[in-house]
């Protein structure tokens, strides 16, 4: 399939584009972007300066990466968006490029940013994450695979969430959200174990049972941390889902939500 540029779109001399890609009415591709095959840009989609796009990426009607780090210890450095493949990118989203912090704001492969979305400069997004409508990233926030953030949250600074979590709607999350569990709230709460994300994900009844218990030992019991870690050494079957849940309680920045 050979690409269509419409005459209304405006392109960087700098700029790479695959020959299959679509480029809609009035969209801008800036300096320093590249753009994957087989990749999409609809109508009035701004790649405004130092994107790089991998394969078969939509970026929707409105949609601006790339932009300025909305950060006032920015100097103008060379920083950069990157964005996996098989990414869809719906209308009037926001990405901004990074700041000297990391150099670079990403989002991993087959992630679907839903309209109104925004990540903020040095976020980090991994594969297969969905976010709905409105979700707010400040800046350097790291969100691992396949995590699922509802509509209308807003997520502080610095905060991780974890693989595989579920983030209900209008949450403000405020401390790192671990791995494999269901929080919603504001200020947000943990409420269980994904459990049925999980099964989807193809996650065996053996692990999940062990990440249960856990989830009960940290999060759920009077122990404090270092009673917790002790006890999950004694009774735990030392699974790598079970060892990523006790590294991530151990290694919190923010605190972890309870």
């Amino acid at each position: 399939m050979s690409g269509r540029i419409h005459a209304t779109a405006i392109i960087d001399k700098s700029a790479e584009i695959a020959k299959d890609v679509h480029v809609g009415p009035f969209a801008i591709v800036g300096p320093g972007c590249v753009v994957g095959p087989g990749s999409v840009l609809q109508a009035r989609a701004t790649l405004q300066e130092n994107v790089k796009l991998g394969s078969k990426v939509i970026v929707g009607i409105g949609s601006v990466l790339g932009g300025d780090p909305q950060d006032l210890k920015f100097k103008g450095e060379v920083t950069w968006v990157e964005v996996g493949d098989n990414t869809t990118i719906r209308e009037y989203v926001t990405v901004n490029r990074g700041t000297s912090y990391s150099f670079k704001t990403t989002v991993g492969a087959n992630c679907f940013l839903m309209s109104y979305s925004h990540l903020a400069h040095d976020c980090h997004v991994g594969n297969g994450v969905i976010m709905s409508n409105a979700t707010q990233l400040a800046g350097h926030v790291t969100v691992e695979d396949h995590v699922i953030i509802s509509g209308v949250c807003a997520v502080h600074q610095f905060v991780k969430i974890g693989r595989h979590a579920f983030i209900g709607g209008m949450s403000r999350v405020q401390k790192d959200v671990p791995p494999f569990v269901k929080a919603v709230g504001s200020p947000i709460k943990l409420y269980g174990l994904n459990t049925v994300g999980l099964q989807r994900r193809g996650f065996s009844d053996e692990v999940i049972v062990e990440l249960k218990k856990a989830y009960r030992l940290f999060f759920r019991s009077e122990l404090n941390v270092s009673q917790a870690l002790e006890r999950a050494a004694a009774e735990l079957k030392p699974f790598d889902e079970v060892k990523s849940l006790i590294s991530f309680v151990e290694t919190s920045g923010r605190g972890v939500t309870v």
